[in-house]
């Protein structure tokens, strides 16, 4: 039962409240949540969907005016879900008072009438809840406003935009747990900017504009261009691109577009045949102009899914039923911008790049006194660069990584199966890495991994309690970016595979000459190709363990297992 006080409580932040120069902690987002569904009884629910690290509720409000307030009642009535999150990173938290701002007025009418009889809406205010309450005023230093905010990262220090794919933190299992249960047409993270002083104040980029299913791609265009519209008319001025430059702080390099990986929000999201984007206010803006541009951002999106959510969803459900025919097909998995690129007249500021006397580097000084309009390049071709046959069945993950592995494939409600009898002698095709990089680094808590090779065909024995995972799926590039390992984001890519590229056993030197010894004495061509590698390899020559281990290798007792990944791709359904 709702407690009695949110039935009379303001529905007014108190960001709004104090002009929009502060933002309120956890507590007023837990009773806005019960104040909203305590006056709006017959549009909003006020839910729970996760459990903090540090035991806070995480809270999403459900409104509609349809009476959908389940993913079932949703789906039976033919109503596209739109899912705006705020506070992902806790300290660009202009989502959170925005949208309480923009719920209220479209629940008493005051704006955009009748939008919430054609859809489910979906606010969660705050996603990183525990970042959101280590509170403080300089959390964000390259930011103006509000006085104090949130931490970028979570209590267990997971930056959560980039863990859409490996999904390590509770929160974004939650999340994900959300996601599966509403499928949402379209999922809006709503951000703040790092980066230079400018006059632009939001970029709103969209997927599958250039990436994902090409149909789909024509409804993500139509969503970008026309919340860009709204905003321009409304007074802001947007971007179609994220303003980072190409050469660290330097404006005359201009701008590169691109696909981010899944392990960003909308990256992530259009994988499952659904729109995703990414809206950056900018934040230099003071926090009462980046509040209202994000809210004229919101009242836009969900405008134009009252408009044409019908539509765009049956544009998604094809999308569906193409992915799960991808199969033998060519799939880009990495876009990047060519250089064709092409001069824009962007809003800036006079500024200079002189040598600075504190770091010696070259600084960039901006002079906001002088508005000033800069021609630079912006390189927006962009192509596929990644591209992976899909397999025309799907993939084999040995029993020894089975448990694992689909609790990862649960994450994300991947259809997969267990192999119920063993398959020996199986036509299969293998990847074994005929080079690889291990980060020098933690990232995220893991040891990242780049892998080179190729699918190539083989034979292998597959024990009973295998998974196979098919590509005859609607989330197929999900499956392929999960299980394919060159991919970014991949299992491999994050390391979770890292024992298979590790070399275990070992000859000792005085056996390996020994063995050496015997090889070139049986073996005249093996000798000969050793004498060539002499002469022709002065780095091979000089290493006496490359030179060992050239006759390990192709011994007996050579590791067969080292470089090669366990996962398999087969052309037949296992039966």
């Amino acid at each position: 039962m709702l407690p009695a006080f949110a039935q009379d409580a303001p529905l007014t932040t108190v960001s709004e409240r104090s002009g929009f120069t502060e933002t309120g902690r956890y507590t007023e987002v837990i009773e806005l949540c019960d104040a909203f569904a305590a006056r709006y009884p017959d549009a909003v629910r006020c839910q729970t969907f996760g459990t903090s690290p540090e035991g806070r509720a995480m809270k999403v409000l459900v409104v509609s005016q349809t009476g959908a307030f389940t993913p079932e009642a949703a789906r039976e009535q033919g109503l596209p879900v739109t899912l705006m999150q705020g506070g992902i990173h806790a300290g660009e938290i202009d989502g959170k008072d925005a949208g309480f701002l923009a719920l209220r007025e479209l629940l008493e009418g005051e704006i955009a009438p009748d939008v919430l009889q054609q859809q489910v809406f979906l606010f969660v205010p705050v996603f990183n809840v525990d970042g959101h309450e280590r509170f403080g005023a300089w959390n964000r230093p390259n930011q103006r406003g509000p006085e104090q905010m949130g931490w970028r990262t979570t209590a267990q220090n997971y930056n959560l935009n980039r863990g859409y794919v490996k999904a390590d933190a509770p929160e974004m299992q939650a999340m994900l747990g959300l996601i599966n249960q509403w499928d949402p047409l379209a999922y809006v993270d709503l951000h703040v900017t790092n980066g230079a002083k400018f006059r632009h104040d939001i970029s709103i980029q969209v997927e599958p504009v250039n990436s994902g299913d090409k149909a789909l791609r024509n409804a993500g265009t139509a969503l970008r261009d026309a919340t860009i519209d709204y905003l321009a008319d409304h007074g802001a001025l947007p971007l179609p691109f994220y303003p980072s430059f190409v050469q660290g702080d330097n404006p005359a390099s201009g701008f590169r577009d691109g696909v981010a990986t899944p392990r960003f929000s909308h990256g992530y999201v259009p994988l499952r045949n659904r729109l995703g984007m990414l809206v950056e206010t900018h934040s230099w803006k003071e926090y009462p102009h980046r509040v209202k541009t994000t809210h004229d951002a919101i009242i836009a999106v969900l405008q134009q899914v009252a408009e044409h959510g019908e539509q765009w969803q049956d544009i998604a459900k094809a999308a569906d039923a193409r992915a799960a025919k991808l199969g033998g097909d060519e799939v880009a998995l990495t876009f990047e911008a060519s250089d064709k690129c092409h001069p824009i007249e962007f809003k800036g500021y006079a500024y200079t790049r002189t040598p600075s006397e504190v770091s010696g580097a070259t600084m960039t000084r901006y002079d906001e006194t002088q508005p000033e309009i800069w021609t630079v390049p912006l390189c927006d071709d962009v192509q596929p660069a990644l591209v992976i046959e899909a397999p025309k069945a799907g993939y084999l993950v040995p029993a020894a990584h089975a448990d694992w592995v689909s609790e990862r494939l649960d994450r994300h409600d991947l259809e997969y199966r267990r192999v119920d009898r063993a398959m020996e002698d199986a036509k299969v095709e293998t990847f074994r890495a005929e080079s690889t990089r291990f980060g020098e680094s933690s990232y995220e808590g893991h040891q990242r991994l780049e892998l080179e090779g190729q699918w190539k065909p083989d034979s292998r024995d597959v024990a009973a309690g295998a998974l196979f995972v098919p590509i005859a799926q609607p989330d197929a590039r999900l499956v392929m970016h999960i299980l394919e390992p060159k991919a970014p984001d991949s299992l491999a890519a994050w390391g979770e595979f890292n024992n298979a590229f590790e070399r275990k056993e070992y000859m000792e030197d005085y056996v390996a000459e020994e063995v050496a010894r015997e090889m070139l004495e049986k073996d005249p061509q093996l000798k000969a190709a050793f004498e060539k590698r002499l002469r022709e390899d002065a780095e091979f020559a000089a290493d006496p363990r490359a030179r060992l281990d050239f006759f390990y290798r192709r011994h007996s007792s050579w590791d067969d297992r080292y470089n090669l990944y366990p996962v398999m791709r087969t052309d037949r359904t296992p039966r």
